[in-house]
């Protein structure tokens, strides 16, 4: 299995940048395969700090990167994203950055229909970024989409476009949004087509294909968390696509037997951003603690995350949906200095005890945790690269950790610098 699968196991937010941005200088090819610039990856290298949303990690490292037709993309936040990094000294080639052309485009129109029905949804709000990814899948769903390809056929364009706006001046007009000028759309399109289009080429699936054939090791680079795949997460308050390992397949073009070794990213405690169930979730001083220590702000919105302890049950069902191999434990770090640590081994669902969330929306907000407390440790585990390093509790929290979610721990990450891990089991090896 020369080939790794890299997901969130949580609701997003664990980590996955240093993570990815590690696997990625042993890899060959790193690709992007669902969601689009709703999501970020922050990057530490050395005294360099690069956030990402739509790039794959691998353009850091120069390495060769794909945008897969699972992510929907926004071009002018891609021409603006790989102009922010060119600034910090990277070069984004053609060469380096490769995009799907059967890759759906999000819309200024997207952006507007997504504020314009959050706004009006009140109590009832999802907490979306704002940013067109929900509306975008559901054109791509819906076969009314413009995609990538669609850029270089102008006269082909006008058709599209049409059929975008018979559906889209609907909703416009009921939500009191201005109606769309479709010349002007297509304007619009054409003008940006050529600094987009340079990217595209040969078939993104034909060069992936090529690459596992070689035996080149290729890396799949997930965004967001399981907790929040539109199938398997905490629905309604999930994204748009499917965030599981299963879509690295579906996303990028390759059959399931090319994804190999999956590694679940999982923080060391509980985070989550916007609306939605979070059993665990801290309001007290030991959440703010955790929030404060932990950075915890969202790297493409600014947003607070709200923290608690960690969850088992919820990581041992994402575990079981993506077909994980090992986890990488991540912000181990935050935790010291705590003096008892608890973990979620289960929930109180009104007289119910149960040993996996629910799928229905009141028996989720109901859920109740049921705790198991273990020792804190007071030494520090920041910046430890061995089991050595590490104080005996902190071990003691991994080794429970593991055998609770049934999985074991392949890398556990101390810091945000990348050389701060400790590497247990090589995900590339298999």
């Amino acid at each position: 299995m020369a080939n790794v699968a890299v997901v969130g196991a949580q609701w997003g937010d664990e980590g996955k940048g240093k993570i990815v941005d590690w696997l990625s200088n042993r890899a060959d090819v790193v690709v992007r395969f669902q969601g689009g610039h709703n999501a970020g990856h922050t990057l530490v290298v050395g005294d360099k700090v690069y956030k990402l949303s739509l790039l794959p990690s691998g353009v850091v490292q120069g390495k060769p990167s794909v945008i897969g037709n699972g992510v929907v993309v926004d071009p002018r936040a891609l021409l603006d994203e790989i102009a922010r990094i060119e600034a910090q000294g990277v070069a984004i080639t053609p060469d380096i950055l490769k995009l799907a052309d059967n890759a759906c485009l999000i819309l200024p129109l997207h952006r507007d229909l997504d504020g314009a029905r959050e706004a009006q949804a009140g109590a009832g709000k999802i907490g979306t970024t704002g940013r067109g990814i929900g509306p975008a899948y559901e054109d791509k769903a819906g076969r009314r989409a413009i995609r990538v390809g669609d850029l270089a056929d102008p006269e082909a364009l006008d058709a599209k476009i049409e059929r975008l706006l018979a559906h889209h001046g609907a909703l416009r007009k009921g939500l009191d949004l201005p109606e769309i000028d479709p010349a002007a759309l297509k304007a619009e399109l054409l003008a940006i087509a050529p600094r987009v289009l340079r990217f595209t080429g040969e078939p993104v699936w034909r060069q992936l294909d090529r690459a596992y054939r070689d035996g080149k090791r290729i890396l799949f680079e997930g965004a967001q968390g399981a907790l929040l795949d539109v199938d398997h997460g905490t629905y309604p308050y999930v994204t748009s696509s499917n965030t599981v390992a299963g879509q690295a397949a579906a996303g990028s073009g390759l059959g399931p037997r090319s994804v190999g070794y999956v590694l679940g990213i999982v923080k060391a405690y509980t985070t989550r951003v916007g609306e939605g169930p979070f059993p665990t979730e801290l309001t007290d001083a030991d959440g703010q603690r955790l929030g404060e220590r932990g950075r915890e702000f969202g790297t493409v919105t600014g947003r607070a995350r709200r923290c608690g302890w960690f969850d088992a049950v919820l990581v041992r069902q994402s575990i079981a949906v993506n077909g994980i191999h090992g986890i990488a434990l991540t912000k181990l770090d935050v935790l010291d200095g705590f003096e008892s640590l608890k973990i979620c081994v289960g929930y109180r669902v009104g007289d119910r005890e149960l040993d996996y969330l629910p799928a229905g929306l009141r028996d989720q907000a109901a859920a109740e945790p049921i705790y198991e407390t273990l020792e804190g440790w007071a030494d520090s585990t920041q910046g430890a690269r061995s089991w050595r390093d590490l104080p005996a509790n902190a071990v003691k929290y991994v080794r429970r950790v593991e055998e609770l979610i049934q999985a074991p721990v392949a890398l556990l990450s101390t810091s945000p610098e990348r050389d701060d891990t400790i590497l247990m089991q090589d995900p590339f090896a298999g």
